[in-house]
């Protein structure tokens, strides 16, 4: 077990029986339900909408350098520079050189994962550069010192009154204030920011291929304004966002939509193909692409994974799994967490240390469900247990365990074998007692199955 795996169970056990955690959680997820079950509500076919996109998406993986080439010549066209990123540090050499140059000392960010993937704050302060998240969740998780809890809504974890505290611990306004107030000040405060910053930083929901633009969508109006005031643009995005045509946004909008916040539409949806022209008045005078793989070609590399790259990164998954709703967003310790982060981070970052996230499902199936572009989750759930198992990641003793439970449960003899006594003392593989103070397995009954079908049977034939 390595000291990643022995983190996460002692975090998913401190977290699973924390009751204010979990009544936050809960509230707010069903928030999200509600308006989920809306959003698909509106859907004349929400299954054809879905056929379409997962189409396009397997498309994409069947022609990506076709794509990227073809995204890379049309936006370099427009005036934007392309930079090919194939990991973190180089992603990370690329901004510092882009700061430098520009004598930056202040960026704004609009939300992105990709981002975090890298962490560019953290890159940013070294060089003394401020970076301020400018969507509301990503900014009370950074005045917080934390990271983002979920890939959607970043401040999932906190309710209003822990804002409001939060708050007035860092900026002295009321103990007491709404969430209107609050937002009201955090608006304050980020007017300044985009007027005095040096440089903008976005992701991408979408790489369009035909038009060479990048496709920013969100509730806040920030991402329009982390681009429109200074002077360079900065895009990081993951090379898998890639979509053929401008004309299929009129299919993702509203998939992403109605997935990741239940919305008919997001509020603000721009399209930035290169930096300001000659005539313009807003807008960045240098815009650049990172195209980031940071282990993308990896999981692309892997028939059974692969699919997992047509992620819209819409959040439903996490919403609908019963494991990230029990032991929420951080248990995971990476960028990405739920069922797709489960399945993506060991290829990301490694197998040896994340493979147990594979395990960090009851397999119900729900994340099928609700992804908008087929993913089918829990197949490549169980594909990465078995590389795990195959690569020897698993602790020694489990597969003894489950080599003599097998031997024991393949014939009826097996568990009759054994009185009902002895199974219901906590002994493995039977009436395990290693799930916790807080679970306990059903007891055997003192006949077996076998026993009371001969009993009765015998009495049915006299």
């Amino acid at each position: 077990m390595t000291a990643e795996s022995r983190k996460f169970g002692i975090a998913a056990g401190k977290i699973a029986f924390d009751e204010k955690h979990r009544s936050t959680i809960k509230f707010n997820i069903s928030r999200y339900e509600a308006a989920f079950a809306k959003g698909l509500a509106r859907y004349r076919d929400a299954n054809s909408a879905k056929n379409t996109a997962a189409a396009i998406k397997r498309d994409v993986l069947k022609n990506w350098d076709k794509y990227l080439l073809e995204f890379e010549k049309n936006i370099t066209a427009n005036g934007a520079e392309v930079l090919w990123a194939e990991n973190e540090a180089e992603a990370t050499a690329y901004i510092r050189k882009i700061l430098t140059e520009n004598e930056a000392r202040l960026l704004v960010k609009s939300k992105s994962m990709t981002t975090e993937e890298i962490e560019l704050n953290e890159t940013a302060k070294s060089l003394g550069v401020e970076s301020v998240e400018t969507d509301l969740g990503e900014f009370i998780v950074q005045v917080a010192g934390e990271r983002p809890y979920h890939i959607v809504t970043p401040a999932m974890h906190k309710s209003k009154k822990d804002i409001a505290v939060l708050f007035n611990e860092k900026f002295n306004t009321p103990a007491d204030s709404t969430p209107e107030e609050l937002t009201d000040y955090v608006r304050g405060v980020l007017r300044k920011k985009y007027t005095a910053a040096e440089v903008g930083v976005t992701g991408a929901n979408f790489l369009i291929a035909d038009a060479g633009g990048i496709s920013v969508t969100e509730n806040e109006g920030n991402g329009i304004m982390s681009t429109a005031f200074p002077k360079v643009h900065i895009v990081i995005a993951g090379i898998e966002k890639i979509i053929p045509k401008m004309s299929q946004l009129g299919i993702f909008y509203p998939l992403l939509a109605a997935h990741g916040t239940g919305q008919q539409i997001t509020a603000y949806n721009s399209i930035f193909t290169s930096p300001r022209k000659s005539g313009e008045t807003d807008g960045p005078e240098k815009m650049y692409v990172i195209l980031l793989d940071n282990g993308r070609t990896t999981i692309f590399a892997d028939d059974e994974a692969c699919e997992s790259l047509a992620c819209i990164r819409c959040g439903a998954c996490l919403n609908g799994c019963p494991v990230y709703k029990t032991i929420g967003g951080y248990t995971y310790d990476s960028t990405y967490s739920g069922p797709i982060g489960s399945v993506i981070t060991p290829f990301l970052k490694g197998f040896k240390d994340y493979s147990h996230l594979s395990f960090a499902s009851s397999l119900c199936g729900r994340c099928n469900e609700v992804c908008p572009v087929r993913i089918p989750l829990t197949d490549i759930l169980l594909a990465n247990r078995r590389k795990a198992v195959e690569q020897g990641l698993r602790p020694k003793a489990e597969k003894w365990v489950m080599k003599g439970y097998r031997y024991i449960s393949s014939k009826r003899a097996g568990f009759d074998f054994f009185p009902p006594g002895l199974k219901n003392i906590g002994v493995m593989p039977f009436n395990y007692i290693g799930w916790g103070p807080h679970r306990t397995m059903p007891s055997f009954s003192k006949k077996s199955f076998s026993e009371t079908y001969r009993y009765k049977y015998k009495n049915l034939i006299k």
